[in-house]
């Protein structure tokens, strides 16, 4: 029996990696649906242009749970799918009654620093593993992300 999985990836590394893409799939979930509440909720002279943000917000956080559920699929592990399981595993906490603009976009900017904190990691991971596909998808989001915090930052200043 051979310890490298189907795309040439040690199987233990894989796995521990599938442990912690499990967990940032759980935050982005939650971070999903914190984005989604506030478009739906958001209130106040900002309405407008909130409300148009928080969509596009939540549009790429969709896309990027179904590229990490693939990507756990890809190193032969198994996403988590219930919300259960997300509420359990997640890093970011859910964001309830939230309609004041700048309090959401805070709980967002706070949500996107411990995404960002959480890829490093799992970057670093993957180069031990010699995983370039978990790398490189990494290293994509956290490009996105740090320039999505500025942009809120200077939004809220």
């Amino acid at each position: 029996m051979t310890n490298i999985n189907s795309i040439g990836l040690d199987k233990a590394k894989s796995q521990a990696l599938v442990t912690s893409l499990n967990t940032l799939l759980s935050s982005y979930q939650i971070q999903y649906m914190n984005a989604r509440g506030f478009h739906w909720n958001i209130k106040g002279r900002e309405f407008f242009e909130l409300h148009l943000k928080f969509e596009e917000i939540y549009t790429l956080l969709l896309e990027k749970v179904d590229e990490i559920a693939e990507r756990i699929l890809t190193i032969e592990g198994n996403p988590l799918h219930a919300f259960s399981d997300y509420l359990e595993n997640s890093e970011i906490k859910e964001a309830k009654g939230i309609s004041n603009g700048t309090q959401a976009l805070e709980t967002l900017l706070d949500g996107y620093t411990t995404l960002i904190s959480m890829q490093r990691e799992i970057l670093a991971q993957a180069g031990e593993a010699e995983d370039e596909g978990t790398a490189a998808l990494m290293s994509d989001y956290i490009k996105e992300q740090e320039k999505l915090v500025w942009m809120l930052k200077a939004y809220l200043n």
